[in-house]
């Protein structure tokens, strides 16, 4: 029996909201419930207040974001497709931005000025959509748009490798790796400045196109004749994804197999609507992210695991089993 879909929506918040709370409270400095809520409220203990406000809270946010910009992408991504095993990284903006990061690192400037790295994601983010649009050309089809962003992903991955490949400076090829992995460990609240309005704009994007996408399961065709612009759903969906997963990737770097798993979790959940299925996502996205960074807390606090490590090792399994049952099917 499938749960309604309000029904569904409000348990996926409940959860996003326990997995926030949880996220707040769960740290390696052991500070009491009482003593979080009263530095977090009303900033008492200088210390704690520190904690709370500085690094936990930023942490915290990240995850709500970057999880649902990656849920929501991802369910974009698969709706357009109309391939349950497509994911956010097939446009090739994680690639590029991870490029423009590695090559503020490798420069010096992320260790001369801050913001220079999430700034560089960004841009390398930019530039990839730009070269989509421009290869795709107004009126490319969705083969074409495809086709384009895993050409920018691969250019953009030898990239990194070359980079890495030619680093003279060992601490710089580390701190790289490092950042591919992904983490939302000693983020501020300047990263969330920087990179949250990125993710609204694309949050705003997606939004107009959630009756398009339930269109295009009948066909390109069959969506024209009732009225969707395809060319324009193509282009706000790609801008709307990259916004997301360039803002995502910017500030926690390579996350993956959120946008693969998730979508794929709910999708009878509710119908295998797309439409229905871009809120779901993005509530399920951010609680999978929240609950992920939760663990590596948990279950090596002083060894640093990555996020991306992570979340790899429980999506990649997924991504077999989806192989395998696909194949099933087929035979």
């Amino acid at each position: 029996m499938r749960l309604p879909y309000p029904a569904l929506i409000a348990l996926l918040t409940a959860l996003v909201a326990l997995m926030f709370a949880a996220s707040l409270l769960i740290g390696p400095a052991a500070i009491g419930l009482s003593d979080s809520l009263g530095a977090l409220f009303r900033g008492e203990g200088e210390a704690v207040t520190l904690v709370m406000r500085e690094v936990r809270l930023p942490r915290a946010i990240l995850g709500l974001f970057v999880g649902g910009a990656l849920g929501l992408s991802g369910a974009m991504m698969q709706g357009m497709l109309r391939n349950p095993l497509a994911e956010p990284g097939l446009i090739g903006t994680s690639a590029s931005a991870a490029l423009g990061a590695v090559i503020a690192i490798q420069t010096g400037l992320a260790a001369a000025f801050t913001l220079a790295l999430p700034l560089a994601a960004l841009a390398g983010a930019m530039v990839s959509v730009a070269l989509i649009l421009a290869l795709a050309g107004p009126r490319g089809t969705t083969l074409v748009l495809i086709l384009a962003g895993i050409g920018i992903s691969a250019m953009a991955g030898a990239l990194t490798s070359l980079v890495l490949n030619l680093s003279p400076n060992p601490f710089a090829a580390s701190e790289i790796m490092f950042w591919i992995m992904g983490s939302l460990a000693d983020r501020s609240m300047v990263h969330v400045t920087l990179a949250l309005p990125f993710m609204v704009l694309g949050i705003a994007l997606a939004l107009p196109v959630a009756r398009g996408l339930d269109a295009l399961t009948l066909g390109e065709d069959a969506a024209a004749s009732m009225g969707v612009r395809v060319g324009r759903l193509r282009v706000l969906l790609v801008v709307s994804a990259a916004a997301l997963v360039g803002g995502a990737t910017a500030v926690a770097g390579a996350i993956g197999f959120v946008g693969l798993v998730v979508p794929h979790l709910l999708r009878r959940a509710v119908g295998a609507r797309p439409a229905l299925l871009l809120p779901a996502s993005a509530l399920g996205g951010s609680a999978m992210v929240l609950a992920a960074d939760i663990a590596v807390r948990l279950i090596a606090p002083d060894r640093d695991l990555k996020l991306g490590v992570l979340t790899a090792l429980v999506g990649a399994p997924f991504f077999l089993h989806l192989i395998l049952r696909s194949r099933k099917e087929v035979l």
